[in-house]
């Protein structure tokens, strides 16, 4: 499945639910990949923040679910196809070899990626829910939405000021 599911999109609430689903299964994604990504980690600031996000995105979950519920429906999900292959791509820094600084790096690269990719995913989906008269749905989001910008900034701090430096021999 792509970014949108087969099935007929004759409202925005129906595109909602379709994006909810597409978050909702990218988030458990990411779940079973933040483990790897910290063990992979040779910096320990970065080891901690892939820890902590670890920890930030089971509560997103769970909020994902109550988010569903509020909107009467059953929290599933379907294919997120850009969060398998970010995944995928942030597996080739897990399993690459060479300077454990400069894999720090790629580490980063890659967890970026997909947290601009979830900061995309969350401000839309909070956007429908203020169009649909969602304000209590809208809350929801933007607290996710708060989070993810604020792991993208640490990631940022710890690449600036540590890894890239690090990496680059300076």
């Amino acid at each position: 499945m792509g970014l949108f599911s087969s099935k007929t999109l004759d409202s925005l609430e129906t595109l909602f639910i379709d994006q909810l689903q597409d978050l909702y299964d990218a988030e458990q994604r990411l779940v079973k990949a933040l483990p790897k990504m910290a063990e992979a980690a040779h910096d320990s600031t970065l080891k901690s923040a892939f820890q902590q996000h670890l920890n930030e995105t089971k509560n997103q979950i769970t909020r994902l679910e109550r988010v569903f519920q509020l909107m009467g429906r059953e929290a599933e999900g379907k294919t997120c196809a850009a969060m398998k292959g970010l995944i995928e791509e942030g597996e080739e820094a897990i399993s690459a070899k060479g300077d454990p600084d400069v894999k720090d790096a790629a580490l980063i690269a890659a967890a970026q990626r997909v947290e601009h990719y979830e900061m995309a995913g969350y401000g839309t989906a909070r956007t429908f829910a203020q169009r649909v008269g969602r304000q209590d749905v809208a809350r929801l989001l933007q607290e996710t939405l708060n989070e993810e910008k604020a792991t993208d900034e640490k990631l940022n701090r710890i690449a600036e000021q540590q890894v890239n430096v690090q990496a680059s021999g300076s």
